[in-house]
């Protein structure tokens, strides 16, 4: 079987981690070996579960967010490569700049590979990895949400501080509900430089 990449990305709330556990189950429902990851540093939900923002939950294996090949196949030892049919990852974002050289070994071993994650940062700027990985895709899915604001299609994630647009502070602050909306490209107000 021929190796494939398959990204989905979007904003916040816009179903990224949905789709992917729905490839996993259906995945799972054909007979696959299937092994799920995120990375260590998302604690929002569950520590071993990849978990929707609406409880959906699968279990999954946690990664340092600068996992290289060598590491990842040495955290992978229990589960041979060989053997397992189908690499998922969630929040791919977070992953370093070698991620996508992990994602693309396991392509040419012949595995199918699905990631998701922010394809833009709260300031509206290309995310990690994530631009490399949906270059590299042989599928690129971009979900949208809702605009908190309009209804209208949001493809950008509003941080908020207090309620309001956040100003600045650091790329990576985990977070859910309280911390982040969807916003179209209209009502999105970037933070300032």
């Amino acid at each position: 079987m021929a190796g494939r990449l398959e990204a989905v990305t979007g904003c916040m709330f816009s179903g990224k981690t949905e789709e992917l556990l729905r490839r996993v189950e259906r995945a799972r429902i054909a007979k696959k070996e299937v092994l799920l990851f995120k990375p260590e540093l998302d604690t929002r939900y569950a520590m071993e579960h990849v978990v929707t923002h609406h409880g959906r939950a699968l279990p999954c294996c946690r990664l340092p967010t600068d996992i290289s090949w060598d590491g990842f196949s040495g955290l992978i030892a229990d589960h041979p490569v060989v053997s397992t049919d189908v690499f998922a990852f969630d929040e791919a974002h977070f992953f370093g700049p070698s991620f996508p050289q992990l994602a693309e070994r396991l392509v040419g071993l012949g595995k199918r590979v699905i990631v998701a994650g922010l394809d833009l940062n709260f300031r509206g700027e290309p995310f990690g990895p994530m631009p490399e990985l949906l270059a590299l895709a042989d599928e690129a899915v971009k979900l949208s949400a809702v605009c908190t604001v309009c209804g209208q299609p949001a493809t950008r994630s509003q941080r908020l501080v207090a309620g309001k647009p956040a100003t600045g502070g650091p790329e990576v602050l985990i977070g859910g509900l309280e911390s982040y909306e969807p916003r179209c490209r209209d009502h999105f107000i970037p933070p300032s430089r």
